[in-house]
């Protein structure tokens, strides 16, 4: 496992970094794991000690790992990889499959009518009561994604009240007899603007990972647009191609 000095634009620390991502997630490492020591790492990744210091430092920045005199580094939150497309989970259960804590800072938590574009994708009438929720999604404390979601308020009245900083969305739709069967989703590379930047923590023009979702319920109705813009260097989607 070594960096790709000769063909990749990215600088030797910056791929040293996703490589030492890439093997926090390869050996299941939970927060409080302690990583290799630097002398072992220099030798494995044929790297000098300035390079791989830059890119832990780099990674302590992102909240992925942290350091301690004396007795070297521990990973803080590991990037979370999670399976695409078989299910259609939340945040909330993805981060409990796996044995991360979630939570969330709350944005926009209030009730609007639906623009033109929104009602018709939701199939209803426009100026229609929608749920407008917008949340900075966390793992472990960590800034991993800016989620937008709306809603059909009528389909689940009281959400409104609802205390999303720790409460999953889906349940909620689930407690009140919403079924959801499947979504409709788009995956995309872009830029940070300077707005999402300040939320993620990250520096404007970083890529993110756009999840833009139409979510049904079992009776193929539309009931949920969700956006969700993910740190690319905190969050990984991953699937499996099998052959027909």
């Amino acid at each position: 496992m070594q960096p790709q000095r000769d063909t990749s634009p990215e600088p030797l620390w910056s791929q040293t970094a996703d490589l030492i991502l890439e093997e926090i997630e390869r050996r299941g490492l939970g927060p409080g794991a302690k990583l290799p020591p630097e002398r072992e790492l220099c030798a494995h990744l044929d790297i000098s000690r300035v390079t791989l210091r830059k890119a832990l430092t780099h990674l302590v920045e992102r909240g992925i790992v942290t350091a301690s005199h004396g007795r070297g580094w521990f990973v803080a939150a590991p990037v979370s990889a999670r399976e695409w497309p078989k299910d259609l989970e939340s945040f909330t259960a993805t981060a409990h499959r796996k044995h991360m804590r979630p939570g969330s800072v709350v944005l926009v938590h209030e009730v609007r009518p639906a623009s033109l574009d929104e009602a018709d994708r939701l199939a209803v009438p426009a100026g229609s009561p929608i749920l407008d929720l917008q949340r900075i999604r966390l793992l472990n404390d960590v800034r991993i994604a800016v989620d937008r979601t709306v809603a059909v308020a009528s389909l689940a009245p009281g959400l409104e009240q609802v205390d999303f900083t720790s409460a999953s969305l889906f349940a909620e739709l689930r407690e009140r007899g919403v079924a959801l069967d499947r979504s409709e989703a788009i995956i995309e590379a872009r830029s940070a603007d300077d707005a999402l930047a300040g939320h993620l923590g990250i520096e404007p023009r970083a890529s993110v990972l756009v999840l833009d979702q139409t979510i049904y319920t079992r009776e193929q109705r539309p009931v949920l647009l969700s956006t969700v813009e993910y740190s690319g260097d905190r969050y990984r989607l991953r699937t499996t191609f099998r052959p027909h």
